[in-house]
């Protein structure tokens, strides 16, 4: 259990410092992360919500309980982060720019399956839903 929780945390650890930091400069609007929306071809009214959505969605992995939150959580920035993967794949962008994008998922898919194994161990009876 303690491995288990180990890597849960350095998993989401990174996840929030690498996400989080740049839902940060998204929720107020810095220039370079309008820039950088607005070059992918998106409205530059998208990035405070994006911003805001994904600061609640760590916020919610983060708080203990609320399991049926987590999981919409999860599925949010997972769908934030292969939407960015695929916008950055039909615009053509270069190879090393898409390492960004593929250690999120990554480092997301880690978290949520040591989220799983957290729960399974913490309550037998959660694993049945």
């Amino acid at each position: 259990m303690k491995k288990i929780n180990i890597f849960y945390w350095i998993c989401t650890g990174i996840l929030i410092a690498m996400v989080g930091v740049g839902s940060v400069l998204d929720a107020i609007s810095y220039p370079d992360s309008v820039k950088m929306v607005t070059g992918l071809g998106y409205p530059a009214y998208l990035v405070p919500f994006l911003g805001i959505a994904k600061l609640l969605a760590f916020t919610v992995i983060l708080v203990p309980g609320y399991h049926r939150l987590k999981e919409w959580a999860y599925a949010g920035i997972a769908f934030d982060i292969l939407g960015a993967l695929y916008s950055n794949i039909v615009l053509g962008k270069p190879f090393p720019a898409l390492i960004f994008i593929i250690m999120p998922i990554l480092l997301l898919v880690g978290s949520y399956v040591f989220y799983h194994k957290r729960s399974a161990a913490d309550n037998p009876i959660l694993v049945k839903n």
